[in-house]
């Protein structure tokens, strides 16, 4: 897999899955584009951490339409061009139905929605015009397990999932005649930061348990799959969603 001369806009990139990815793609020859939206000093340390380079710090909140456009023309305008998007910045709130009053409920749908499906979508179309213009690229979601299994205390995140998915194979259809091709990667419980209190807790075990391997992802793992994608060759799997749970959730 060899991305030399190629530019990465990684969303989400400060810790967890997308510094991973970030990381992943400098040591395969790309240049990265770490995007953050508050914690600039984590995804400092992302791009301290890239070997190669020129790499690029980049902020935006992507839960705000406006935001989109300027961020793929700062990463055109600092870095040339840009050839592959990996939307991964997302959130989860929990917000049980029978727990939460009904102004809790819609604020975290609001925020949920805005950050997990239509901060992709709006970014996605600026990309996509860019890269129909300049010849194709490469377009790599990260979706959730919970997409399909349910998820019954973020019921939002479970359903921005499920939309991001949707999105995805609609994007898939529509642009891979004009060569820029889109996946998604489902990933289950993975060893990051956020999930790091849940992991150690007396849940950590059973969640540990769902897989036949005893264990939960590491980020690397997860990175692997969406270099994978994104690589040369790759290009008839656009449409699909790569499950990377461990088999703790199969589905057919």
């Amino acid at each position: 897999m060899n991305f030399t001369d190629r530019v990465v806009l990684v969303t989400g990139a400060s810790r967890g899955i997308g510094r991973a990815v970030a990381q992943q793609f400098a040591r395969h020859g790309a240049r990265v584009a770490v995007h953050y939206h508050r914690n600039r000093e984590a995804a400092e340390q992302t791009r301290a951490t890239l070997v190669g380079g020129p790499h690029a710090l980049v902020q935006a909140d992507l839960a705000k339409a406006e935001a989109a456009a300027p961020l793929v023309q700062t990463v055109v305008r600092e870095m040339g061009r840009l050839d592959i998007v990996v939307n991964n910045a997302g959130i989860f709130e929990e917000h049980p139905i029978l727990k939460v009053d009904f102004a809790t409920w819609c604020e975290v749908w609001q925020r949920t929605v805005a950050t997990n499906l239509l901060g992709p979508a709006h970014l996605s179309y600026w990309a996509a015009h860019h890269m129909v213009q300049h010849g194709g690229g490469r377009i790599v979601n990260i979706s959730s397990r919970g997409a399909f299994r349910g998820e019954p205390e973020m019921p939002a995140y479970g359903a921005s999932k499920a939309g991001l998915n949707a999105l995805s194979q609609s994007l898939a259809k529509a642009l891979a005649p004009h060569n820029v091709f889109v996946y998604v990667v489902a990933p289950g419980w993975v060893e990051t930061e956020t999930a790091a209190a849940t992991l150690a807790s007396p849940a950590g075990d059973a969640i540990r348990r769902d897989s036949p391997l005893g264990r939960v992802a590491r980020p690397e793992e997860v990175a692997y799959t969406v270099l994978f994608l994104a690589s040369e060759g790759a290009e008839f799997l656009t449409g699909g969603i790569i499950d990377v749970n461990g088999a703790s959730y199969l589905r057919s």
